[in-house]
C-alpha cells in the first residue's frame, strides 16, 4: 500500500467547493473518479481544507493510498489525462505512510485578488473582485498589522462550522499592488470559516475609507461579527500554498 501526496491546481467557478456531496458536482469528486479510472480502485481522496464554491487554489494539497503499481511521480501523468480542464494535478509522489493532507499541514497561505478600477473587466471577473472605489493601501496595511499573531478571530468567522476555538496565529499579510491589481497575502496555523474573506472585506472597508485602520483591533476585541467587514465574494479567493 502506498500514499500518494498531490498537489493540485484548479479553477473552482464550476464547483460546489472541494469537499464531495451527494448531490453536488466538487473538485474532490472529479480527481477522486479520475484515480479510481486510473487504479480500479475505490479511491478516498484526503484533502487539506474545505474550500468553498467558486474558491480556487494553485497549490492544494491531498493525498490517497493505492496498491497500484504505478510510480508516485508519474502518477500526475495519468490522472491529468482523465480530468476536465478547470483541474490539473501538477505534481505527484509517494510520501510515509503517516502523511495527512490536513493533519500533518502546520500552515497555509491564502491570496485575495481585487481589480481597483473605475469599470469592471469581463477577462478577469472570474478571479478578481472588482471595486470601483478607491483602495488605499497604505491604510489597509496598517489596518493588517492589526491582524498579525495569536488572536481570537471570532469575530471574523461566519456561521456554518463548529469549532472548538476561535483563536488562530496570523503570521503575516502582505498587500501587493500592480496597477489596478491589488492581491492580499494571509499566511496563517489555520482559518475559520470565510475568515479570509472576511479579513479582505474588512480590509477593503479600511482602504475605501469606510473603517479605520486602528478600528481593525476594535473589531477583533468584540469578537462581534457584525462589526467586521462584508464576506467578500469567493471568485477572489485562492489556496496558494500549504506548509508542513
Amino acid at each position: 500500500m502506498k500514499n500518494i501526496k498531490l498537489i493540485i491546481e484548479y479553477d473552482g467557478t464550476n464547483y460546489y467547493g472541494w469537499q464531495k456531496q451527494p448531490d453536488g458536482n466538487t473538485v474532490q469528486q472529479k480527481i477522486e473518479k479520475a484515480i479510481s479510472e486510473v487504479t480500479g480502485e475505490t479511491i478516498d481522496l484526503i484533502g487539506c481544507s474545505r474550500t468553498d464554491s467558486g474558491v480556487h487554489a494553485t497549490g492544494y494539497v491531498a493525498n490517497f493510498y493505492t496498491n497500484s503499481t504505478i510510480p508516485g511521480e508519474k502518477f500526475y501523468i495519468v490522472i491529468n489525462q482523465k480530468l476536465p480542464k478547470d483541474i490539473v494535478v501538477i505534481k505527484s509522489e509517494e510520501v510515509d505512510k503517516e502523511f495527512h493532507a490536513r493533519f500533518s499541514s502546520t500552515g497555509k497561505m491564502y491570496c485575495y485578488s481585487i481589480l481597483n478600477q473605475p469599470i469592471r473587466s469581463p477577462l478577469n471577473s472570474r478571479y478578481y473582485h472588482h471595486i470601483y472605489k478607491p483602495l488605499n493601501i497604505d491604510l489597509m496595511i496598517e489596518g493588517s498589522k492589526y491582524m498579525i499573531g495569536e488572536k481570537d478571530f471570532k469575530a471574523f468567522q461566519n456561521n456554518g462550522s463548529e469549532v472548538n476555538s476561535t483563536v488562530r496565529t496570523i503570521n503575516d499579510i502582505k498587500i501587493v499592488k500592480d496597477e489596478n491589481y491589488i492581491k492580499i497575502y494571509v499566511t496563517g496555523d489555520g482559518f475559520l470559516y470565510n475568515m479570509v474573506r472576511i479579513i479582505a472585506g474588512t480590509l477593503i472597508d479600511v482602504g475605501v475609507g469606510y473603517k479605520k485602520p486602528e478600528q481593525v483591533l476594535d473589531i477583533i476585541e468584540s469578537k462581534d461579527r457584525s462589526k467586521a467587514g462584508k464576506t467578500a465574494p469567493a471568485l477572489g479567493l485562492k489556496l496558494v500554498k500549504v506548509f508542513y
